[in-house]
């Protein structure tokens, strides 16, 4: 299958990585340095204060709309990748996989969700998302957007994401690597970085879901 595609969507590198390192020094500057008054956790890095997510709207694999609204109630694990990721993406949601499985051992299936937000639409079509979320877990929800939709909400959640051309109207696409904790406000509240660990992630959710 051919992965040349137009590049005249391609987002301006330097604009999104301003924007983005921005974002990113504003959630460092506060995990840094108030970081001892959060909870203790075993994987988690944990934000002093949560954080509200901005409304959004996004397309799932099934056609249905992602929204604000779905992260509502319940703890909620987002990463954002795309499906054509060598590494990064498939082993973590791999991860993301077990966890799910070990959540489900302790009867905690239902406390906590786990979404795939693909940044590559312009390949990322919901039978490719559908195909790929499935893979890993039927009980996994995929989604994507225009970049106008996904941009204000990564940026909210301090992630990264970028598309380089590589010739022949290929282009390659760089994204942040972390998985970010949405608490049932919905809120951002903290995020698992590399490298992951699954029991350890899955021992901070059994913590956070355990909360009245």
């Amino acid at each position: 299958m051919s992965t040349r595609h137009n590049l005249g969507r391609v987002l301006p590198t330097a604009a999104i990585l301003l924007a983005a390192f921005a974002a990113g020094i504003g959630l460092w500057l506060s995990m840094h340095l108030f970081s001892r008054d959060a909870p203790p956790t075993q994987a988690a890095m944990m934000y002093p204060e949560p954080r509200p997510v901005p409304p959004f709207s996004l397309t799932r694999a099934d056609g249905k709309p992602l929204t604000r609204e779905d992260w509502k109630g319940r703890w909620t694990v987002a990463f954002f990748g795309f499906t054509n990721c060598p590494d990064i993406c498939p082993n973590t949601l791999g991860v993301m996989r077990d966890v799910h499985k070990q959540l489900a051992a302790q009867g905690l299936a239902d406390k906590v969700r786990f979404d795939f937000i693909s940044v590559d639409p312009e390949r990322d079509t919901p039978e490719t998302l559908a195909r790929y979320v499935g893979f890993f877990s039927p009980d996994f929800v995929g989604a994507t957007g225009k970049d106008d939709q996904l941009q204000p909400l990564t940026r909210a959640l301090g992630l990264l994401y970028t598309r380089t051309p590589t010739g022949n109207g290929d282009y390659s696409v760089d994204h942040s690597a972390s998985i970010v904790i949405i608490g049932p406000q919905p809120a951002l509240v903290g995020l698992f970085r590399p490298p992951l660990d699954a029991a350890a992630i899955t021992a901070d959710l059994v913590t956070l879901a355990g909360k009245p």
